[in-house]
């Protein structure tokens, strides 16, 4: 995405420092998930199938359970069942059910999909590197602190 097609961000309102912030981080996660979207698409895949794939290739031969998945997912719960099914349409990924407990399934990926992470590693770490280098080291560890923190307050029920 070129950074004329960006969207700017604007807002004329007075509100809380919370819900700024809370509407900044929501512009900026839309901009970072399109441009990451933008980057996947000439290889046919999703942000969400893509972070699918990291998954399966962190689990290693022996796999993970699709519960574990959906545990990983930066969006809440996804429909993992329907990712899985366009991952294995493309050659990308394997489920198969476990013999003592048929309700229990485990994904993997397959040669075909570690290549196309490998085709990707430099391109989306160019992408995350321009997006968010310009913060500096500095800024990038109190920035993942203060969002961690953030994290950890916890659904608000």
């Amino acid at each position: 995405m070129t950074d004329s097609a960006r969207r700017t961000w604007r807002f004329d309102t007075v509100e809380t420092p919370e819900r700024e912030i809370y509407l900044l981080l929501q512009h900026l996660s839309g901009e970072l998930i399109h441009e990451l979207a933008t980057l996947l698409k000439p290889s046919g895949i999703t942000p969400e199938q893509y972070h699918v794939l990291r998954v399966l290739r962190d689990a290693g031969a022996t796999g993970t359970q699709l519960s574990t998945i959906a545990e990983r997912s930066p969006a809440g719960d996804p429909d993992v069942t329907r990712l899985l099914d366009r991952l294995e349409q493309r050659g990308l990924a394997t489920r198969t059910r476990d013999a003592a407990d048929r309700r229990v399934v485990t994904a993997r990926i397959t040669t075909e999909g570690r290549r196309l992470l490998g085709r990707l590693e430099a391109p989306v770490a160019a992408l995350h590197a321009r997006q968010l280098g310009p913060l500096g080291d500095r800024g990038l560890r109190d920035l993942r602190r203060l969002l961690h923190e953030a994290a950890a307050v916890g659904p608000v029920v």
